[in-house]
């Protein structure tokens, strides 16, 4: 069930993140390049990033930051960090993925076709008919091709192409070239270990829908990068504690932001995909908030905080449980992030599968993403240090009622 939009707030109202009275509200938002933001997005879709190759969708992100006033720089594995500078003490991080499920070649198949194994957790179930890209070690020689059932035709199997198993051990890869052996694909230079890409194919309606594979992850990017795009505009309002934007490559794998995150980050927002299908309560044309994940809970006060900014800028967003996911959070601080942390979704039908959101979905993450960074922290004096006094610890916004006993029985 989706939240709908409140009406804004008056200048100068909302809950203190001290735990006091009032907190001046943010400014007026920027405006979201949704032009921008969607051509970014097309191109970050039509280059292949499974995890464990991703350089050319790394390249592609830093081409576009290294035109914006950020300060940029890779970590030795390639995950992207770009600084935008604040006006007071503190940082904030906003954490996407560029990588992408994929495949890997596990054997040349005496039919001259290719078995292969997930990149990432999906479903062989969902890969049947997906048009792929197989990308050698040699830049300059990849082939296309279509990952099909091992009984491909009714012509020629009858009913059993309905009876039979679904898994990867049960699909094959029939490349786009003459190969009748494992030497024809020996030949192309296809080997052992080689990505195969699943070809994302986007299609964007008139309706505003985005139809594609690997919107899971390349959605949460062009969001992230269409606010950091809005707040670098001439005119837009400083940011009052530096940002940092950690685009992450290892995510579908469960690596995520285990490495990048640097010390002084005192929030760590990250944006994903949210869970459109029965029995959950998130929303494809808005930003679903979800509480908790296969790891746990979210960080209490940050999560209510971003409800509060949604319905202080009437950004229509739904509360949710993710029972089966884990994100980029989980990474960093297993990892040992000292950080509040929370997760904003744009709603994806379908995930993993065949992907689909809204546009709307997009901006309105792009948007609490800017309301989020134009905000003071979750509390703003707390929460600049790691480290505090009991007596300045706010517990007082997270109240916890006595417990109260019945008599005990006496002898």
């Amino acid at each position: 069930m989706s939240t709908p939009a409140s009406p804004p707030r008056p200048e100068g109202t909302g809950p203190s993140p001290d735990g006091g009275g009032t907190v001046p509200a943010v400014a007026a938002l920027p405006d979201i390049d949704m032009d921008w933001t969607l051509d970014l997005l097309l191109r970050l879709l039509r280059t292949p990033s499974p995890s464990g190759r991703t350089d050319a969708v790394v390249q592609l992100l830093g081409d576009e930051l290294a035109e914006l006033p950020v300060d940029l720089e890779l970590t030795r594995r390639g995950s992207l960090l770009a600084r935008l500078p604040g006006t007071n003490p503190g940082a904030r991080a906003i954490v996407c993925h560029a990588d992408t499920i994929g495949c890997m070649v596990s054997d040349l198949k005496p039919n001259g076709r290719l078995a292969v194994v997930p990149v990432g957790t999906h479903s062989a179930r969902f890969a049947e008919g997906c048009r792929v890209t197989v990308l050698t070690d040699d830049p300059d020689r990849t082939y296309t091709g279509t990952i099909l059932p091992l009984l491909a035709s009714g012509h020629a199997f009858g009913d059993d192409v309905d009876t039979q198993p679904t898994g990867w051990q049960h699909v094959e890869v029939r490349v786009d070239e003459q190969c009748a052996s494992a030497e024809d694909l020996a030949e192309l230079g296809i080997r052992i270990g080689d990505f195969v890409a699943i070809d994302s194919l986007p299609i964007v309606t008139d309706s505003g829908y985005v139809n594609a594979r690997h919107l899971d992850g390349k959605a949460g990017v062009a969001a992230a990068l269409g606010a950091l795009h809005a707040l670098c505009r001439e005119g837009s309002p400083a940011v009052p504690h530096e940002v940092h934007l950690l685009v992450t490559i290892a995510e579908e794998v469960g690596q995520g932001a285990s490495h990048g995150l640097q010390e002084d980050v005192a929030e760590m927002l990250s944006i994903d995909n949210a869970v459109v299908a029965p029995g959950h309560h998130s929303i494809e044309t808005g930003v679903t908030i979800p509480m908790l994940d296969a790891t746990g809970p979210f960080d209490y006060h940050f999560t209510r905080h971003l409800c509060r900014l949604c319905e202080t800028h009437g950004i229509p967003y739904a509360r949710d449980v993710f029972r089966h996911y884990r994100s980029d959070v989980a990474a960093a601080l297993s990892a040992g992030a000292e950080t509040r942390a929370a997760l904003v979704a744009f709603g994806v039908d379908a995930s993993h599968g065949a992907e689909r959101t809204h546009l709307d979905s997009i901006e309105a993450v792009a948007r609490l993403v800017c309301a989020h960074l134009l905000s003071p922290l979750t509390f703003e004096r707390w929460d600049r240090t790691s480290r505090g006094d009991l007596r300045d610890f706010p517990s007082g916004r997270q109240p916890a009622p006595t417990e109260r006993f019945g008599e005990l029985p006496t002898d």
